[in-house]
């Protein structure tokens, strides 16, 4: 497995994983005719401004045949003011590829350059109904907060996830 540095070229298949780990991932919480508008080509667009951001980065997963199975990106969200902190904004990886150890190297790629930043302290926000939530807390993120969010007209609840100290991460990694 390759974990590497997004490009622009990459944008169409980070899109594709993306809306198809949203189908998976949602499909007994969120309404099928939502899952079933999710657009490649409205995710592709997305992608190019997210990779072009300077203050964004973008990880991606390529197995042994050269296609990305996954991703990891981060930053700061505008919403974030706190200092010498950042945000893990999402990470997917294709069920086919899950448990195997790749979530971990996304997390390690984007966490280093979260620490060559100086961020100290790392947010993850993710829904309750999201089973990765188990996945941040393995990595010895702690529950801050949680409140209720309005998805495609269903009430979810969203999990504010945080890393006060970025080098818990890194002791985690290693286990």
């Amino acid at each position: 497995m390759i974990i590497r540095a997004a490009t622009l070229d990459d944008a169409m298949c980070i899109a594709k994983v993306h809306v198809d780990c949203w189908r998976t991932t949602y499909k007994n919480c969120l309404p099928s005719e939502f899952l079933d508008k999710l657009s490649y080509n409205h995710k592709t667009e997305s992608w190019i401004k997210n990779i072009s951001d300077n203050d964004h980065y973008v990880f991606v997963a390529e197995n042994s045949e050269g296609k990305i199975v996954g991703f990891a990106d981060g930053g700061k969200r505008y919403t974030n003011k706190i200092k010498c902190s950042g945000d893990l904004t999402s990470i997917y990886l294709l069920k086919k590829y899950q448990k195997m150890g790749v979530g971990k190297m996304l997390v390690n790629k984007l966490f280093e350059t979260f620490n060559r930043l100086g961020y100290k302290t790392i947010f993850v926000e993710v829904l309750e109904d999201n089973d990765s939530r188990f996945f941040y807390e393995a990595l010895g993120a702690q529950l801050l907060e949680s409140k209720k969010i309005n998805i495609a007209g269903v009430e979810l609840n969203l999990l504010i996830y945080r890393w006060e100290d970025i080098r818990t991460v890194f002791f985690h990694l290693k286990q």
